[in-house]
């Protein structure tokens, strides 16, 4: 059980779709708790199994004081008209793009017990269930940024003192 090290943009892992969990690896509760452990560090409201160097679907989310995980996550609903909102993504250290976001989503997966989770909600919920979801499939959210937005994004990544 340990906060573990983010990956930064530019890791290939963080561009590969992940990999669906087995149950019954025994590696798996501990993943778990990792990924609560790293996503309690104040500020954060998402964590991927890929932020941290793993390439299985599963993610952690400390929203409105709520922490919890799912595996195998997939979006099954996204609702309303896709609004601009300031993101930011540790992976991508120190920067928020207006990207366009759903202002309302659900998720659904399983936890250890291979039991149905249900993640919905609106706002802060809405968009850290879509950016968790996008890491598991190889997206970064700089990826989805209306193009003139993106090209400005991509430089001052370019020109970070991390990158």
């Amino acid at each position: 059980m340990t906060d573990r090290p983010i990956r930064l943009f530019g890791d290939p892992i963080l561009r590969s779709p992940s990999d669906p969990v087995k149950l019954d690896d025994p590696g798996l509760r501990g993943l778990v708790d990792d990924l609560l452990d790293t996503v309690r560090v104040p500020g954060r409201a998402g964590v991927a199994a890929a932020q941290i160097g793993v390439g299985l679907r599963a993610f952690s989310y400390n929203v409105d004081d709520e922490v919890g995980y799912v595996l195998n996550p997939e979006i099954v609903e996204l609702r309303g008209e896709p609004e601009l909102v300031d993101e930011g993504c540790l992976s991508v250290p120190g920067f928020y793009f207006p990207r366009r976001r759903y202002p309302y989503a659900r998720v659904e997966g399983v936890d250890l017990d291979g039991d149905r989770v249900v993640l919905e909600g609106e706002g802060l919920m809405a968009q850290a269930l879509q950016h968790e979801t996008d890491h598991l499939d190889g997206k970064l959210y700089v990826m989805g940024l209306d193009p003139e937005i993106k090209r400005d994004a991509m430089r001052q990544i370019r020109e970070s003192d991390w990158f």
